[in-house]
């Protein structure tokens, strides 16, 4: 706990056999109250492993892809009575280490989602990020920036924390089941009005750390900039987006945010309930 918050470990893994040892020696269990992995289908010895290790271990039979693993782990991080729900890939690209730093930031009421970012403060093509996922990231992020009205360093990063309250309050089922997943759940959360943070990430990127192909990236790539045409449009009121529907869930103790869309910006039906 930090603060006397419970703080809940996801990992959305997929064939992560090889790192997983790896990744969770690195986490800090004086702070960590539940790690739970949900495996996508592996076809290596990820799942055995895990429950090796003592973690909370679901199986997918089928493989539900990035996004819809995650909505699993949220689910189950939920059920947990987490107040504090912290996504660390199990491939070992991204600092364990960082936890319990972005969970203080939530525990201590600053922020309710934290991002861990590959661009803030360092060098990402000398740490190794290749330099077209570069280019794509800033330009990406740029877009996102102008029309979420937002100023982040980067959305793609796959460390980052949440607060149950957010957590709960986004209707993240209606998202993407594919990477895009991860873009859509931040424009919810700017749709709530949620306090988004970011801590400086460093990033590895080797062999065994997962990575999408070529073709993948650019459907990613097209798929951001859909949701970034999503949210400008849904928030001016032409066009309406199922996944961007929703009342948010007043949470509790936190200020009045400057980010948050005003009444008149976006009409929401009280029928909607809990992303694609």
């Amino acid at each position: 706990m930090i603060n006397a918050n419970r703080v809940a470990v996801i990992m959305p893994a997929y064939n992560a056999e090889v790192t997983l040892a790896r990744t969770v020696s690195e986490l800090d269990r004086s702070v960590i109250d539940d790690i739970v992995l949900v495996d996508d289908a592996s076809t290596d010895q990820t799942v055995p492993l895990a429950r090796k290790l003592g973690l909370d271990t679901i199986r997918h039979e089928v493989n539900k892809g990035y996004g819809g693993n995650q909505k699993t782990c949220y689910r189950r991080a939920l059920e947990l009575g987490a107040d504090i729900i912290v996504m660390v890939h199990p491939d070992y690209q991204y600092s364990p280490r960082l936890v319990p730093a972005m969970a203080s930031m939530i525990a201590y009421g600053e922020y309710d989602m934290v991002l861990g970012s590959r661009i803030l403060a360092q060098n990402s093509i000398a740490r190794g990020m290749p330099a077209y996922k570069y280019v794509s990231n800033r330009f990406l992020t740029l877009t996102e920036n102008i029309l979420l009205g937002q100023k982040l360093s980067e959305y793609h990063t796959g460390l980052r924390a949440f607060s149950s309250e957010l957590l709960s309050a986004l209707p993240f089922e209606r998202n993407s089941d594919d990477f895009v997943f991860d873009n859509q759940i931040i424009a919810q959360a700017i749709t709530a009005g949620a306090r988004i943070g970011e801590v400086s990430c460093p990033t590895r990127y080797m062999e065994e750390a997962s990575s999408i192909n070529l073709r993948r990236s650019v459907k990613y790539g097209f798929g951001v900039l859909g949701t970034s045409a999503d949210y400008w449009l849904h928030r001016r009121g032409l066009r309406r987006c199922q996944y961007l529907d929703f009342n948010p869930k007043d949470m509790p103790g936190r200020p009045e945010r400057d980010n948050a869309p005003a009444a008149d910006e976006v009409t929401v039906p009280e029928s909607a309930a809990g992303s694609a």
